[in-house]
């Protein structure tokens, strides 16, 4: 099945100033250059409850963000909402603002997860790490085409590691 859709989100979060922390949003700045018709580009430091109503606004939500320890140069994976015992208004998981934009907001987005894997998160005011780079090279290369392409059914739940 491929999704013929022009309501795309794509948030990149994290910290540009912690190094490999800030490959989210430098996926986004990426993206947002190659003006893919049909897909918006957001870009913070966190994810917060705020987010669940753009996210209401797209049929499709790609949230990207550094990973500590996953796969390497990336991995990509279809995402379920998931509500928590805990709650923060200034921080949330991806799972849970796809479930606060089904709750509040009747959402039917369909949600997924790119981790692009760092290796440097302690240097505060250092640039992203080489080896991120290469990383985060891969992986707009990916989620470029995907966008493009909009054929989500090839990636639904599968961990994309080249």
């Amino acid at each position: 099945m491929t999704i013929k859709t022009e309501k795309i989100l794509l948030i990149g979060f994290g910290n540009p100033a912690r190094a490999d922390d800030g490959l989210g949003p430098a996926l986004a700045e990426a993206i947002e250059a190659k003006n893919i018709a049909g897909v918006t580009v957001e870009a913070d430091y966190q994810l917060t409850v705020e987010d669940s109503a753009r996210v209401a606004e797209h049929d499709i939500v790609i949230f990207a963000d550094a990973s500590i320890n996953g796969p390497e140069p990336f991995g990509f994976e279809s995402l379920e909402a998931k509500e928590y015992d805990s709650f923060s208004s200034h921080s949330v998981e991806p799972a849970q603002v796809l479930a606060l934009a089904e709750n509040l907001f009747n959402s039917k987005a369909t949600g997924y997860i790119l981790g692009i894997r760092g290796y440097e998160f302690d240097d505060f005011g250092s640039p992203i790490s080489e080896k991120a780079k290469a990383n985060l090279d891969k992986a707009v290369d990916f989620i470029g085409k995907l966008l493009k392409t909009k054929n989500f059914d090839k990636s639904q739940k599968t961990i994309a590691c080249l």
